[in-house]
């Protein structure tokens, strides 16, 4: 038995092969239904005339060939990005998924309901089975739709976040259905309660701080989220401590005013586009033999213009208080040192060894120095010693270490060593 389960699991073709001959048994039973009741069960007003139906039903026939085709090469595609970039043992779960296989049969089902539902259509008597068609026309609507659930769940199938999350979320699966749990079902929640647990893993996408603080006022309480925005929260991880009493009811609306996500966004999470842009930043000048320092310049372009618009504002602190300005809520945000090491880090040590990324990022740090008050400039200055050590440590020639220091906005190509000063050309003494 398992063998046969295991058989009709992993075979892409089998779903599809059913939805074909589910099509075939469908329109049986439809036609007999029609020829029962000689073809009277639906005016021609409602299915349009036997020329009409031929053509619409087979439009639909041929377009249905097409659209299976197309799903078939968004899942080749998937395949092909996922072996290249991610890991060749990722295919057989993109295989085996079965949304897609559904899409394959539902449209092969509909083409093979199609083809025998055109042949019962008669030109000569006007007959027309008028159930059918209109099953065949709903069949054909519900492939329409099916097509643009598909490209949506293929579009976030191929994403990173979507890749993880399929293996994840089976290994979870089969995690707890292989070592089941000691107790026989969850504990319930005690009215009073120090740590609150995530109800399931997932990313911290939004807060509503707002209704936390006026949770925590009714009770008179003070929550605490242990978790930053954008962080990963397995399931059952401590997610809130509270300081003080909360009932049952209120334990589940504070875990309701935290929304999880498969990944992080950019609503309520600024560093998210920093990372983002870190990331572009590194793979281009990491990702050898294609090395892309100009992307990376590119990047550090964004990143300046980012911390540049933070080095001189305000950055709230992680405490809400209530309108009586009794403290409610705490939580763990960035401040500046970690925006400047979030931005830089990773780069600086990445990108030492390239003259373009270097001087591009002394002149971003030194540019930030020029807006940041005098309180946010020693986590600059400590970018710029330690660029300053990585650099010594990758070129061997005083001038080559001195020449990637300079600050440059533009990598190579605008600064002090390499543009005419002052309007003054070099002699050139012509060919």
């Amino acid at each position: 038995m398992y063998r046969l389960k295991h058989h009709v699991r992993t075979r892409i073709w089998l779903i599809p092969f059913l939805g074909l001959l589910g099509g075939l048994g469908l329109a049986a039973v439809t036609i007999a239904v029609d020829r029962a009741h000689h073809f009277l069960l639906v005016s021609q007003a409602v299915t349009g005339t036997p020329t009409d139906v031929q053509t619409i039903l087979s439009t639909a026939a041929t377009a249905l060939v097409t659209l299976t085709s197309v799903v078939l090469s968004l899942t080749l595609v998937a395949v092909q990005l996922a072996m290249g970039q991610f890991s060749p043992r990722i295919v057989g779960a993109l295989l085996n998924d079965r949304l897609s296989q559904a899409a394959i049969a539902l449209f092969t089902g509909t083409f093979s309901y199609t083809m025998l539902v055109t042949r019962e259509v008669n030109d000569k008597t006007g007959a027309i089975p008028g159930v059918s068609v209109l099953t065949g026309y709903a069949l054909i609507l519900s492939s329409v739709l099916a097509l643009v659930l598909f490209v949506h769940h293929a579009g976030q199938g191929i994403r990173a976040s979507g890749l993880i999350d399929l293996v994840g979320d089976r290994t979870r699966d089969q995690l707890q259905s292989v070592y089941p749990h000691r107790h026989a079902g969850a504990p319930p929640l005690p009215d009073d309660r120090e740590v609150l647990t995530s109800p399931a893993p997932g990313n911290i996408v939004h807060v509503d701080y707002d209704r936390l603080v006026a949770i925590a006022r009714q009770a008179k309480s003070r929550l605490e989220l242990l978790v930053m925005m954008g962080d990963f929260v397995p399931g059952g991880a401590p997610l809130f401590r509270v300081a003080g009493t909360l009932s049952g009811r209120q334990c589940r609306q504070v875990l309701g005013c935290v929304l999880l996500g498969p990944e992080r966004t950019h609503d309520d999470d600024p560093s998210y586009g920093i990372r983002k842009l870190v990331d572009i930043a590194e793979r281009s000048i990491a990702s050898s033999p294609f090395q892309d320092p100009t992307t990376t310049v590119m990047a550090l372009h964004r990143l300046y213009d980012c911390l540049r618009i933070l080095a001189g504002r305000d950055i709230p602190s992680g405490r809400r208080c209530d309108a009586d300005g009794q403290l409610r809520l705490t939580m763990r945000v960035l401040d500046w040192d970690g925006y400047v090491r979030l931005a830089f880090d990773e780069i600086r040590l990445v990108g030492a060894g390239s003259p373009q990324v270097a001087r591009r990022l002394r002149a971003a740090l030194e540019g930030l120095k020029t807006v940041a008050p005098p309180a946010r400039h020693p986590a600059l200055d400590r970018q710029l010693d330690l660029l300053g050590a990585a650099v010594a440590r990758q070129y061997h020639d005083d001038r080559d270490r001195r020449a990637a220091l300079i600050p440059d906005t533009e990598g190579i190509g605008s600064g002090p060593d390499v543009v005419m000063a002052d309007g003054q050309q070099d002699s050139w003494p012509g060919p």
